[in-house]
């Protein structure tokens, strides 16, 4: 945790906020579901403690969700408790499609509570245009991703173009009618798409904020600050590497190819 916060103020000095994820998923066992709601806890005091300007994202299935739906949502108002008594906020991570309305639904029934929680909507899946609608009309805020997880056609859309597309009308809908949205991507063209957007529409930068990997194109997330937009940089640590990697790999191959092509362009 001392080294990712200390990347986290090392962001901060550059004026980029960052959201820190402690890596975990799928966990089966309910004492290390136990074990990954403490060290957010953890996480959230170590943040407050460094002054850092940062939030945290977690996946429901770190702490329980494939143990008991009841499990994960005591755990993640636990989590709450603690971002609420450091002043700080949490954003819930989209896994997969079998999670999906599992992971809405705790999300509704906490949110109420719990002004200090957001959720990830995926642009690729056929449903996310009703469940953006519903999460507008509840004032929640959504971070908008294409999707990294390689889902059936039925559920998904299959084209680039289409999820493009898909992207750039979620994300219209979202600056008109959503709370603060984060518009999470490294397509240049989906980001001055929503730029060129809201500009048009009068919804000025402090009305959203873009939001990119740690080390993925770094000279880019500089320069859309020094534009004057708001940017949020998600931050992965911990020791759960392996799992996550292997993940990605199965997931999505082309999300390594992305990866090695931007690392080269830093």
């Amino acid at each position: 945790m001392d080294e990712a916060l200390a990347v986290v103020r090392a962001l901060n000095a550059r004026g980029i906020r960052a959201t820190l994820d402690l890596l975990g998923e799928k966990v089966t066992d309910p004492a290390e579901a136990t074990a990954g709601r403490d060290d957010y806890v953890r996480v959230l005091h170590g943040i407050a403690d460094a002054g850092a300007a940062s939030n945290i994202s977690i996946k429901l299935t770190m702490i329980g969700l494939d143990i008991d739906p009841a499990l994960a949502e005591e755990n993640l108002v636990t989590i709450l408790e603690a971002a609420r008594e450091t002043g700080n906020w949490v954003r819930i991570d989209m896994e997969g499609s079998p999670y999906t309305q599992l992971t809405l639904e705790i999300f509704h029934r906490v949110f109420p509570t719990f002004g200090n929680v957001g959720v990830v909507i995926q642009s690729m899946l056929r449903r996310s245009p009703d469940d953006v609608e519903r999460l507008i009309e509840v004032g929640a805020r959504v971070r908008l991703v294409k999707g990294a997880y390689k889902e059936p056609a039925p559920l998904a859309l299959q084209d680039k173009r289409e999820v493009n597309a898909a992207y750039d009308r979620l994300a219209e809908r979202l600056l008109d009618g959503g709370h603060f949205p984060a518009l999470a991507t490294h397509d240049d063209v989906r980001i001055e798409h929503a730029i060129a957007y809201a500009e048009a529409h009068g919804i000025g930068p402090e009305s959203y904020e873009i939001q990119m990997l740690y080390g993925i194109r770094p000279p880019t997330q500089l320069a859309i600050v020094e534009r004057g937009y708001g940017m949020r940089v998600y931050v992965p640590f911990g020791e759960k590497w392996i799992p996550y990697f292997y993940r990605r790999l199965r997931e999505r191959k082309e999300n390594v190819v992305f990866v090695l092509r931007n690392v080269l362009r830093r």
